[in-house]
């Protein structure tokens, strides 16, 4: 992959977040998230790659856009994989909530898992923990281990975990360790994310959530040094088969960092859309003008920018349908 393209893909989450922030607050969910998935299927079509989006909007009879297998890209080369949330977090934009971001992973043809659209569950630490966990460890073992890790005591260690009710038993038994349990309603990407940094103080995010966006944080992690562990949680014989037919045959097989995203490279490109621990949200400055907060990483050389833009809503032909999306 060529290292020009961590810039590009910053263009692709910043058109994306442009687009949904205008629904931020508005109890609009869909329509947040079709303007997200507009703009960065446009933005796209400027890109240099040769892309397969292999985690997207859903199947081609799913998605009008960026379904799984869909091409995107303006070049031969690199051929790549593609991993896309344009909206990360729909619930959480239409309530006006903090962490929602546009998001994209790229690696190497065949180098990302081809999650299918189910649960995972999944264990993610950041750097100083990773290769010292196990999924399948209780959560009050892995709380000594990353506890001792980051130079902390347990009591002041914050899980972050999805409050579903399939989750009380974790929470009860994270409570009951001593340690602090961070409950969010939705965001699995930006809460896996989190672990990797310090000044998020989050020290473990555990439990089911969607495959994809499991895919999509792994690839941020190995970017960062962090791990992760996953297991495919299927709920029927359809979903089942389905893992089967995407190449997992195991699928009670702990996934691991090179089962997730293989080889040593991948891009991960972010744009905040609503304020979170590591991004702000997208700011319009009044006229036709706003600002967009992104972080883009590569893994091969453990890179990392933080990219503020200023954009003219104005500007054609691109910055034009911001505004048609948003009205």
């Amino acid at each position: 992959m060529e290292r020009e393209l961590t810039l590009e893909l910053v263009r692709v989450t910043e058109m994306a977040a442009l687009a949904s922030a205008q629904w931020m607050g508005r109890g609009r969910k869909m329509e947040a998230d079709n303007a997200a998935t507009n703009a960065m299927r446009t933005m796209f079509d400027s890109v240099c790659l040769n892309g397969t989006v292999v985690i997207g909007e859903g199947e081609m009879d799913e998605a009008p856009m960026l379904y799984i297998g869909e091409k995107v890209g303006c070049t031969p080369t690199p051929e790549v994989d593609v991993a896309v949330d344009p909206l990360e977090g729909t619930t959480i934009l239409s309530k006006g909530l903090p962490n929602a971001m546009s998001v994209i992973a790229i690696a190497d043809r065949g180098n990302l898992l081809h999650a299918p659209d189910m649960y995972m569950d999944k264990l993610a630490v950041g750097p100083r923990a990773a290769g010292k966990i196990h999924l399948d460890d209780p959560i009050e073992k892995t709380l000594e281990i990353v506890a001792k890790a980051n130079n902390k005591r347990i009591r002041d260690c914050i899980v972050m975990i999805l409050d579903r009710p399939r989750h009380d038993h974790i929470i009860e038994a994270v409570r009951k360790a001593g340690a602090r349990v961070r409950l969010i309603g939705d965001g699995d990407v930006a809460s896996a994310l989190a672990t990797a940094f310090d000044e998020t103080g989050i020290d473990i995010c555990v439990g089911i959530g969607g495959a994809p966006e499991g895919v999509i944080a792994a690839a941020a992690l190995k970017c960062l040094g962090g791990e992760m562990q996953a297991r495919l949680v299927p709920e029927d014989d359809d979903e089942l088969k389905r893992c089967i037919s995407m190449g997992i045959k195991d699928v009670n097989k702990i996934l691991t960092m090179d089962d997730l995203v293989k080889g040593d490279d991948a891009i991960f490109a972010a744009t905040g859309i609503t304020d979170g621990e590591l991004l702000k949200g997208v700011r319009f400055r009044g006229g036709d003008v706003a600002e967009t907060y992104s972080l883009v990483m590569r893994a091969k050389s453990r890179t990392m920018r933080y990219i503020t833009a200023i954009h003219d809503l104005k500007y054609k032909p691109h910055y034009a349908m911001i505004k048609e999306l948003g009205s």
